[in-house]
């Protein structure tokens, strides 16, 4: 078993090689001596093939040119249970390593860091300029709290990594697999560190040609990070830069913990990336049938559990309240979820249902709005359409009483009903009476 694999790109690296591998097989033997050294290079470039054969490192010739496809080649060939990447020109200094490695279990990428407080970068005042600026386009724009988002100096688990999914070529594949990454919610880390000049040779960055790489690279992920597909898209909201959709999910967090507020344990279904999973009184249940939203979730001191809401893995009448916020809508009603929301919440509980409302022209033409102004969100997806008058007519067909009504802005419906307390409907009927 393989711990360690170490990815090098170094395309026309000979000299600094030479300086580089028996320092870095010194430290490796010291700190994990079962490690591979993948040096990465072109068809071309055989003295760098050489010196990699020399000091006994493995060399991979990429299929794909750039930097980016020397990545890809290094991750598809790395054997170890993490991978660890750094650059050939002397500018990632070997004793740095084993503070990366003691990090290891703390993220799933950690991030040898120029720009957090502790960290260096000795560079030309106009490089550093350019590095700084587009970190904080990146960072600023996508919205990760990642200060070094071009460091390539990096840790990874390598189960996190998916080659055959990175598109960039160039050094924006830095800025994709940390986007991608959090799109499936792991975790990252920055620690502080010093970055020392290039020794021998020179850049193989173009300014221009990869100026260009890097705003059509901004653009993809871009529409990646604020797309429903990423782990922490709820969560983000909460704070969103669009007015309105921070006032919504402010509203909508308001509403849903006042109305759980004092019920004891409680199973969120559907739970998402929320910030209510933050909210949730101890001992409750988050559950949603996604992994990746799980993950971000763990962030949260919640109950996690993956799975589904047409078949919710635990027994009859487990809690005093049941939560499920803008879940309905997107499930058919003839689908088995009325029938498990009330199989699980205990007699004289308290069921809270949130689902836009489409008998309200608000909602119906903010829901074109947004179909207009962001394709393929949310609205695409809403293949059940629900009024309030409906809901509120079913649930008084199975015995429930209505508590409360609440809206955010006459469109989102927020329904808290009281299962009977002494009565038990039976899980058939509330399927069949909801359905009719």
């Amino acid at each position: 078993m393989t711990d360690l694999s170490i990815v090098i790109p170094a395309l026309h690296e000979a000299t600094n090689l030479r300086r580089l591998l028996p320092t870095l097989r010194a430290i490796l033997d010291a700190e994990a001596p079962q490690s591979e050294i993948l040096v990465v290079t072109s068809d071309q470039d055989l003295e760098t093939s050489q010196v990699a054969t020399v000091h006994a490192a493995t060399c991979i010739r990429q299929s794909r040119a750039g930097y980016g496809g020397a990545l890809v080649a290094g991750f598809a060939a790395a054997r170890g249970e993490f991978v660890l990447t750094m650059d050939a020109d002397l500018s990632h200094p070997t004793r740095f390593i084993p503070t990366l490695w003691r990090q290891r279990h703390t993220a799933e990428v950690i991030i040898a860091s120029r720009y957090i407080p502790g960290g260096h970068a000795t560079m030309p005042a106009s490089r550093l300029l350019l590095s700084r600026a587009l970190n904080r386009v990146f960072s600023r724009g996508l919205g990760l709290p990642v200060r070094d988002m071009s460091s390539g100096f990096r840790l990874y688990r390598r189960r996190i990594l998916s080659p055959d999914a990175y598109t960039s070529r160039h050094f924006d594949i830095l800025q994709e697999i940390l986007v991608r990454a959090y799109a499936d919610g792991w975790r990252v880390r920055e620690v502080p560190f010093e970055y020392e000049p290039r020794r021998q040779g020179c850049s193989h960055a173009r300014i221009v040609a990869f100026g260009l790489a890097y705003c059509r690279t901004f653009w993809s992920l871009w529409k990646l990070r604020n797309s429903i597909l990423c782990a922490d898209y709820d969560g983000r909201a909460h704070d969103s830069v669009i007015p309105l959709q921070r006032y919504w999910q402010r509203r909508r967090f308001r509403h849903l913990t006042e109305l759980i507020k004092g019920r004891g344990r409680v199973l969120d279904v559907g739970c998402g990336s929320s910030r209510v999973i933050g909210a949730l009184p101890h001992g409750s249940v988050a559950l949603d049938p996604l992994l990746h939203k799980l993950r971000y979730a763990k962030a949260y001191s919640c109950w996690l559990v993956q799975g589904s809401g047409f078949s919710l893995p635990f027994a009859d009448a487990s809690f005093r309240c049941v939560l499920c916020s803008q879940v309905i809508e997107h499930v058919a009603k003839d689908s088995r979820i009325l029938e498990e929301l009330n199989r699980v919440l205990a007699p004289g509980g308290r069921l809270v249902l949130g689902t836009p409302d489409y008998a309200n022209w608000q909602w119906r033409w903010m829901e074109k709005a947004y179909r207009l102004a962001a394709p393929g969100g949310y609205a695409d997806e809403h293949i059940a359409h629900y009024t309030r008058e409906e809901l509120i007519e079913k649930y008084r067909r199975c015995g429930y009483s209505l508590e409360e009504v609440r809206y955010i802005l006459r469109g989102e419906l927020i329904l808290a009903l009281a299962k009977p307390p002494a009565i038990r409907v039976s899980d058939h009927d509330v399927g069949t009476k909801a359905r009719t």
